[in-house]
């Protein structure tokens, strides 16, 4: 029951039209609220990434607001937790960290596979355009791992 309506709640602010397109991953309130004042950020050690200008954070966090529903249940609730992960991960890497972002990254693929199962009852087109999706997610994801590891 609790997931049930922890899904909902996730689909109805997922949901909510917005007047412009807002290209950062995070809120500002969020970036504030985990990130600390500007002095602690010297402090900290981490990752040397800077997620509210990276292009691939961007898109990532494009796509999982954009990202279409389909007409079975099961792939689309696979397909929020999917969504879920994602976030968890932008999250993660803006606060680095990196025990959280491993763990969102785990999600991801355990959902990322569940998909890949339940796509195979989908049409050719839908099957298509949710392979578009998972490619792009998939690139992103691995451009800033690539990125991580390259500092």
């Amino acid at each position: 029951m609790k997931r049930l309506i922890f899904f909902g709640v996730l689909l109805i602010i997922t949901s909510c039209a917005t007047e412009k397109l807002n290209f950062s991953p995070l809120s500002n309130n969020f970036y504030s609220d985990s990130k600390g004042s500007d002095s602690d950020r010297g402090v900290k050690k981490g990752f040397d990434i800077n997620i509210k200008e990276n292009v691939n954070a961007s898109e990532i966090s494009n796509l999982i607001s954009t990202f279409p529903q389909f007409k079975n249940a099961a792939l689309n609730e696979e397909i929020t937790s999917l969504k879920y992960s994602l976030q968890n991960y932008l999250y993660a890497i803006d606060a680095n960290n990196l025990s959280g972002k491993n763990r969102a990254l785990k999600s991801f693929e355990k959902s990322y596979k569940k998909v890949q199962k339940l796509r195979q009852n989908l049409n050719k087109d839908d099957n298509d355009v949710l392979n578009r999706y998972l490619v792009r997610l998939k690139t992103n994801i691995t451009v800033i791992e690539d990125s991580l590891k390259g500092n």
